[in-house]
């Protein structure tokens, strides 16, 4: 258990200031002061780590300029998978980029994501949180303990924000492996890169379905985080351009 002392302290303090900026927007925001503060703070923490946000889009912007060749690399050596994967590597290395550019600083961000969930979703650290409600519903509240009015107008609103905000990331992950030849970070003609290609612009509605089982406070959390990624990705990860054709990619 000693182990995991500094993720208890730090889902700790987070619920500590979670607490304190419910009580201050009290008097603005009346009883959904705490959903607020969810808000609030799930931006805070974005705001925070935006460092390592803009590490992975340097890295992602290196690794599409190099788009045109990866796509000339992939026709000269079509049949050759072998002597395709070593002459991208061998690309990547002299334009001191990488294939996977961006993995590191997406794995320090998953600390940060992994207290906002423990906080959000189980409560820990946060005092009452749990206890408090958003139009009537606690955000303790899953969508198995029952349905009812308030229940079925405040989750759905929730998910159909989240589902919206998923089509928009699977949309872009379509356009953005057909402008760089890549399917997160792996060659789009390599092996297995049929599979990969047709299971990544599904990952983002997995978050639909972790909504579906958590409570209502992780849920805001949810909603929250994923408008937050996908104006990071409007704002700062612009699209290449391409002249490669999107249609048969279901843009």
């Amino acid at each position: 258990m000693l182990a995991f002392a500094p993720l208890h302290d730090a889902v700790g303090a987070a619920g500590a200031a979670v607490t304190w900026l419910s009580d201050l927007l009290a008097p603005l925001t009346g009883g959904a002061a705490t959903a607020a503060a969810i808000v609030l703070f799930t931006i805070g923490v974005r705001l925070l780590i935006s460092p390592l946000t803009m590490a992975q889009v340097r890295g992602e912007r290196r690794r599409a300029a190099l788009a045109p060749e990866v796509r000339e690399l992939q026709r000269r050596y079509a049949d050759d998978p072998a002597r395709l994967q070593s002459e991208l590597f061998g690309l990547y290395r002299r334009a001191g980029a990488s294939p996977v550019a961006g993995c590191l600083p997406a794995l320090l961000q998953a600390p940060f994501f992994l207290v906002m969930y423990r906080l959000f979703a189980t409560g820990e650290g946060g005092g009452g949180l749990l206890d408090e409600r958003l139009a009537g519903v606690p955000l303790g509240w899953h969508l198995g303990d029952g349905l009812s009015g308030p229940v079925v107008l405040v989750f759905g609103l929730l998910l159909a924000a989240l589902t919206g905000l998923a089509w928009a990331q699977s949309r872009r992950a379509r356009r953005l492996a057909a402008a760089t030849g890549t399917v997160a970070g792996a060659p789009a003609e390599g092996p297995g890169a049929a599979t990969l290609g047709r299971i990544v612009p599904l990952l983002p509605y997995a978050t639909v379905l972790v909504a579906l089982v958590v409570p209502l406070a992780a849920v805001v959390y949810l909603v929250t985080t994923t408008a937050w990624t996908v104006g990071e990705q409007l704002v700062l990860r612009r699209e290449p351009s391409t002249n490669v054709d999107t249609s048969r990619g279901g843009a």
